[in-house]
């Protein structure tokens, strides 16, 4: 063919792979599409296993923390008698006729997605990686179980830590003679706050990861504000925490390890940035 009949503007170029670059923009969309799909797939499969199990879930995960031989209260018990503490014996209402049968679905989806976390990560991971160059597939190897990890054991954290404290700590607070007495919704909503989001919170290094891969983050900046983190979770370990030392710390130690991990992992980045450049 004579060159100058050759559409320059229809070729598709080959990526570093050898697969072509050119997707147009609703093949993007039709591709995302499955993606989430199967994700949302993983989701339902585990919660409808979740929902079937429902005496053994509420019993032995969800209303575990209230109970005095809960392995957190058993733990500190272990250790010493002044450590010991445990909620107040109370019981978890149902006031709307519909609350149990929602609170049941909710539980299931919510654990559904804990447990399929790692799935649908991957899921997310297969549609971001063509989009990407060679050398940033490579920094990012080992992605998906890293943030799986430590998404993971954020809930756990949230679960077997924060939970048995906060739980304690709200129980027992008294206005006159208000007498605590949590509704399933409240306690369910409670424990969700204390695990879901305290394993998004553990994904902290590898968001600062990325954003000093786009130079939104330096170290200098995390170093400058290091103790204002540390006041702020010194101080939601103090609210959350019963009034002594130890119990505080084992709130405020791990939550300042991650900090002090992403100043590791942002400096780790700016000297492979300029190792690039050198």
């Amino acid at each position: 063919m004579p060159l100058d009949q050759i559409d320059v503007d229809n070729i598709d170029l080959p990526s570093e792979e050898g697969t072509t670059q050119e997707m147009s923009f609703l093949d993007h969309l039709e591709e995302l599409r499955w993606h989430l799909i199967r994700a949302i797939l993983s989701i339902l499969a585990i919660a409808i296993v979740v929902f079937v199990m429902k005496n053994f879930v509420f019993e032995n995960i969800i209303f575990a923390p209230k109970e005095p031989d809960f392995a957190t209260y058993r733990f500190f018990c272990w250790i010493s008698d002044a450590l010991c503490f445990s909620p107040p014996d109370f019981k978890v209402q149902a006031f709307k006729i519909e609350e149990q049968f929602v609170t049941h679905i909710k539980v299931s989806i919510i654990l559904g997605f804990i447990v399929s976390f790692p799935y649908v990560f991957y899921e997310m991971w297969k549609f971001v990686k063509p989009g990407l160059y060679k050398k940033e597939v490579v920094a990012a190897r080992g992605i998906v179980g890293v943030c799986s990890t430590l998404f993971l054991i954020g809930v756990a954290f949230g679960y077997f830590i924060i939970t048995p404290f906060a739980l304690t700590f709200l129980t027992n607070y008294n206005l006159a003679d208000t007498v605590a007495q949590p509704t399933l919704t409240s306690y369910v909503n409670n424990l969700t706050m204390y695990t879901l989001p305290t394993g998004l919170i553990f994904e902290l290094p590898v968001v600062m990861f990325m954003l000093a891969k786009i130079g939104l983050v330096t170290a200098k900046d995390l170093k400058t504000y290091r103790k204002v983190a540390f006041v702020v979770i010194l101080v939601v370990s103090a609210i959350i925490t019963p009034p002594d030392l130890m119990t505080q710390l084992m709130i405020t130690i791990p939550l300042y390890a991650l900090y002090e991990l992403s100043i590791k992992v942002v400096s780790r980045v700016e000297k492979n940035m300029d190792d690039d450049l050198s």
